[in-house]
């Protein structure tokens, strides 16, 4: 990783990888890469994990889904059944793990290249209109994931090279 670009596509493809592998191993759920679009903006809540990374390289990953995806999601983590969930608590913990995995193995492969880092605490945003942007954090990219009729939106924002550590 030596500029700002080839950095945040390195990071991006480690996501790719990293949501794809998560979601497979850990969901039994096959997340295939599809270009970023407007699929989201169907009006219904969407539920939004936050893990960011810190070290030797600096970003923020954002991982949104509907909810009654993320509702799925939940139940597969945690095999429960839906009737068994009295409230959101328990999925926004859910998906608060999953980002956490998603972004924990990304960490894992930069701290494996010379890139040491450590991982903020999962954090949990709902709502139907809400836009991410950290100040900072003006490198950003957008992927998305396609898993049957459900789609993941993934944001990443990472400080450029001369404002890390």
């Amino acid at each position: 990783m030596t500029n700002s670009t080839s950095r945040i596509e390195e990071v991006c493809e480690l996501l790719r990888g990293a949501v794809t592998e998560v979601f497979g191993t850990m969901l039994s759920t096959e997340a295939h890469p599809i270009a970023p679009g407007d699929s989201q903006r169907t009006g219904e809540p969407l539920v939004a994990g936050t893990v960011g990374f810190m070290g030797e390289v600096n970003g923020v990953v954002y991982l949104s889904l509907n909810a009654t995806f993320a509702r799925v999601l939940a139940c597969r983590l945690l095999d429960m059944r839906e009737e068994e969930f009295e409230d959101d608590a328990m999925i926004n913990d859910a998906i608060g793990e999953v980002s956490n995995m998603v972004v924990g193995a990304v960490k894992s492969r930069l701290c494996d290249d010379g890139f040491p880092c450590v991982l903020t605490i999962p954090t949990i945003v709902r709502g139907t209109h809400f836009s991410v942007d950290v100040a900072g954090y003006s490198d950003r990219r957008s992927l998305a994931f396609r898993c049957g009729d459900d789609q993941i939106s993934v944001t990443l924002l990472m400080k450029p090279p001369g404002d890390q550590a």
